[in-house]
């Protein structure tokens, strides 16, 4: 075998054991980062894992700790509400598109408290802010639509949005 090529995995052979290739596919992608069962279980499914042997080898990381929809949805809120100042609405969206719903959902988001959330709005339109014309209140006001807009899209709802908005812009305006 030459350097540049990598060894087979084993998917690729046909007379490889189920349960080993199940067993690579699921380590595979856990080294890439958390996962939560419901992705690993799409996975194995696009592989073509049988649905049995797919759950026996997922109950089997849930038991040792490789596998934890807890861990995973706390350091998902974590990660996404400080990378992308998300709200608890668009995180909780996030949170169900990954199979995490219910009292583990609303855990891991109890976990972001509503002062982490509104300082991390507030930072987001204070860097996002553009210059505008203080005398001109119709580029203010398409200014605070626009800001206003971003943080809806982010989650955060329209009467802090537009609370926030309104008072970055108040400063802008005081301090050019």
């Amino acid at each position: 075998m030459r350097e540049t090529e990598r060894p087979p995995r084993p998917e690729e052979d046909p007379d490889a054991d189920p349960e080993s290739v199940a067993r690579a596919i699921l380590l595979r992608q856990l080294t890439h980062g958390p996962r939560s069962r419901h992705q690993l279980e799409g996975r194995l499914r696009e592989r073509n894992v049988p649905e049995e042997l797919a759950q026996m080898l997922l109950d089997r990381f849930e038991d040792v700790g490789l596998v934890n929809d807890a861990e995973f949805a706390r350091l998902w809120v974590r990660s996404r509400a400080e990378s992308k100042s998300l709200a608890r609405s668009a995180l909780r969206r996030e949170l169900a598109d990954k199979g995490i719903r219910g009292e583990t959902a609303e855990a891991a988001l109890e976990e972001l408290g509503a002062d982490e959330e509104e300082a991390a709005a507030l930072r987001l339109v204070q860097r996002r802010v553009r210059a505008f014309d203080p005398d001109d209140p119709a580029a203010r006001d398409k200014e605070l639509r626009r800001l206003v807009g971003m943080l809806a899209r982010k989650g955060h709802p329209p009467g802090r949005a537009f609370q926030l908005a309104a008072q970055v812009l108040e400063e802008s305006s005081r301090h050019p």
